[in-house]
């Protein structure tokens, strides 16, 4: 049976799992918009992090910051320009 402690580890080794795999996706994705939904995800998981390391005013600033101003600046200036990468 795993400890409580084990557990929370688990659970922070998997968040750091998928946010390097949304990374990855952010960077091949040739879709702007796309890549910005990847990059969010890749914040909300890192916030997650945080708040399992117990880090709550990290993820109280992280949270609206690079989840919801970052991603919303991003959106306005992809709008102004093409949607899709060009090789």
């Amino acid at each position: 049976m795993l400890t409580y402690e084990e557990i929370m580890l688990l659970v922070t080794a998997l968040a750091s799992l998928f946010s390097v795999i949304a990374v990855y996706y952010a960077i091949m994705e040739k879709n702007l918009v796309r890549a910005v939904v990847f990059s969010a995800i890749q914040s909300t998981l890192y916030a997650f992090i945080y708040y399992m390391l117990m880090a709550p005013d990290i993820v109280l600033v992280y949270i609206p910051v690079a989840v919801g101003l970052y991603p919303a600046v991003i959106l306005i200036l992809i709008s102004k320009t093409e949607k899709v990468e060009k090789q």
